[in-house]
Parts: C-alpha cells; sequence; structure tokens
C-alpha cells in the first residue's frame, strides 16, 4: 500500500542567516529550503508544531508531501532535518521536489506477520530482527507504507533474507549488502542451555578414559 501524500502549510521567506532563522523559530516557525528538479532552491518556514509532529511521527524521510507555499503547490519529499543538539526539536528541513516518475531512495518499514503460524516461534524461539527499516529504491508515486514478511512455517535456525521476500512491483533493494538478512529465529536460551549441555556430555563420552 503506498503513503498517502500530506498536505503542509508553508510560507516563503525572504531573510536568510542565523539571525533571520532565530528570529522565525521565536515565531514558532523552522526553516526550510525546497530544491532539486533543475529548479532555483525556494527558501520557506513551516509552522513549528507540524514540523515536530511529523518527524516524530516517523518514517519522515519517507513520505511524499504537498507543500502549500502561499497557495503554490510543491510535490516535495523531506531528504533531511536538523534538529537542536540539546533539546531535540527540530531546527531545519529540506525538501526535495519530486516529478512524475522519479526514482527515490528510501527507507521502508518491515512489518511481520503470522507470528502464531512459525513453529518455531510457538516452540519457545525468538524473532531476532537485524533491519527494521529496508533500504529501497521506489518510485515516488507508488512508495510502500511498509514492506510485509509472512512468518509462516518458520522455524528455529531459519533465517529471512530480503531475496526471499515478495517487495511490492517497481521496488528495488537499494542496500549495500548482498542479500539483506532481515531477521533470523533463535533458539530460547532454555533450548540453548540443553543443548550445550547434550554436546558436552556426548564430548565426554567419545574421550577414551585413562588407564
Amino acid at each position: 500500500m503506498a503513503a498517502t501524500a500530506k498536505v503542509l502549510k508553508a510560507q516563503a521567506r525572504e531573510g536568510v542567516g542565523k539571525g533571520a532563522a532565530r528570529e522565525m523559530r521565536r515565531q514558532g516557525l523552522v526553516p526550510a529550503v525546497i530544491y532539486g528538479d533543475k529548479k532555483a532552491p525556494v527558501t520557506i518556514a513551516i509552522p513549528y508544531k507540524d514540523a515536530h509532529k511529523y518527524i516524530y511521527a516517523g518514517g519522515f524521510l519517507s513520505h511524499i508531501i504537498e507543500l502549500d507555499v502561499d497557495g503554490t503547490k510543491h510535490r516535495v519529499i523531506p531528504r533531511d532535518y536538523q534538529l537542536d543538539p540539546v533539546k531535540d526539536f527540530p531546527i531545519h528541513v529540506d525538501f526535495l521536489r519530486v516529478g512524475k516518475g522519479t526514482k527515490l531512495n528510501v527507507q521502508v518499514h518491515v512489518h511481520f506477520i503470522n507470528e502464531e503460524a512459525s513453529p518455531g516461534l510457538k516452540r519457545g524461539g525468538t524473532l531476532n530482527i537485524v533491519h527494521h527499516t529496508l533500504d529501497l529504491t521506489v518510485s515516488a508515486d507508488n512508495i510502500p507504507e511498509e514492506v510485509t514478511v509472512d512468518l509462516t512455517g518458520l522455524d528455529i535456525g531459519d533465517t529471512i533474507h530480503i531475496s526471499s521476500i515478495k517487495l511490492p512491483a517497481g521496488v528495488a533493494d537499494h542496500s549495500h549488502e548482498e542479500d539483506v538478512t532481515i531477521a533470523t529465529i533463535v533458539a530460547p536460551s532454555a533450548l540453548k542451555s540443553a543443548g550445550d549441555a547434550d554436546e558436552a556430555a556426548e564430548g565426554e563420552a567419545a574421550e577414551p578414559k585413562a588407564e
């Protein structure tokens, strides 16, 4: 399922530099810039409350936003943002213009389903998640909200690689790792301890006793 574009009100800003940025923040605004698509950058300001809400809602850098700048619409995706190093509130946002058919590299959340249908988890195994998000190349018109991983039939010791799941149409892996490991099903510590004890006992039995 593709993410729906959110609409965010913004206003053009004239002043640049630290002084102008401080004044904007005093007014409850966050300085931002729109760039890309072979057009000149546009400096804007967005309401602090909206910037804070969207950033902390999760998935900020993988959602298309429609910026309404004083009545002019810009279709963008957030590419970066800065937080105050002490107080963690947003102090600047970069937006990239996106056209129809634009390809983007984004991080998409992984959602696991059918845990109750996994023999390994039913036996007390643990789902060890290696990657909660995946680096994917997607079309700006069809950014998936999440990637689904079905745990049906998986047992202790099984590993889930990106090659073993079905990515949405038009979506490709952008990771630098070869065949990314998404998760593994590991044995519970009680089973591991029992197995170690069994192995140790077998090892002792295999050693010839001294005369």
